[in-house]
C-alpha cells in the first residue's frame, strides 16, 4: 500500500510540474506563433533579400551580412525549440483545442522551411538569377499561403477564446496574415 501512495504521490508532484500556468500556456502555444508571421508572404521575401548581419570577430567589432541559409537555419531551430515547448504542455479540456491548433501550425510550416525555404536560399546564396528566385517565392506563397492563413487563424481564434476564459489580456496588432 505503501508503494501505491508513494507512486500516487510522485505521480501527482510530476503531473504538476509539466502543468503550466494559463498566461504561460497562452504564451507557448499562441503568443510565440507570432514568430511564424510572415510565413509564404512578402514578410519572409524582405527577411532573405536583406538579411539581418552577424558578428564575426569579437575583437574588432565586425560585422557580415548572414547568409540566407542561416536565416533559415536560424529560423528553423526557433521553429523547432517553440514546437517542442508545445508539445510538452499538459493539455485539457480548456486548452486542448488551442494546442492542438498551434501544433497544426508548427507542423505544417516546419516542413517547408526545411524543405522549400532552405532551397530558396540556396538560390540566394548562390546568386540566381533573380526571376529563378523570384518564381520559387511565388510558388511558395502560392502553394502555402491560404493554408497557412487558415491555421494561423484557428491558433488567433482558439487563443482568444483561452485568454478570455483566462482573464488574459490580449491586444491584437496583426488579426490575420491574410
Amino acid at each position: 500500500m505503501k508503494k501505491i501512495i508513494a507512486f500516487l504521490f510522485a505521480a501527482s508532484v510530476l503531473h504538476s510540474c509539466n502543468t503550466a500556468s494559463p498566461e504561460k500556456t497562452f504564451d507557448v502555444a499562441a503568443l510565440n506563433c507570432n514568430l511564424i508571421y510572415g510565413f509564404a508572404d512578402g514578410v519572409m521575401e524582405q527577411q532573405l533579400a536583406s538579411p539581418s548581419i552577424k558578428l564575426v570577430d569579437e575583437k574588432t567589432q565586425a560585422t557580415a551580412p548572414m547568409t540566407r541559409k542561416e536565416v533559415i537555419d536560424q529560423k528553423i531551430q526557433i521553429i523547432e525549440e517553440n514546437y517542442e515547448k508545445v508539445k510538452d504542455l499538459a493539455v485539457n479540456d480548456e486548452n486542448k483545442a488551442m494546442i492542438d491548433a498551434s501544433k497544426a501550425l508548427y507542423e505544417f510550416v516546419l516542413p517547408v522551411y526545411k524543405n522549400e525555404y532552405t532551397d530558396l536560399a540556396k538560390l540566394y546564396d548562390g546568386k540566381a538569377p533573380s526571376d529563378q528566385i523570384e518564381t520559387m517565392q511565388k510558388n511558395i506563397a502560392e502553394k502555402y499561403g491560404s493554408q497557412f492563413g487558415q491555421l494561423y487563424q484557428a491558433v488567433l481564434t482558439t487563443g482568444k477564446v483561452y485568454a478570455e476564459k483566462n482573464g488574459i489580456q490580449v491586444r491584437e496588432v496583426n488579426p490575420s496574415p491574410r
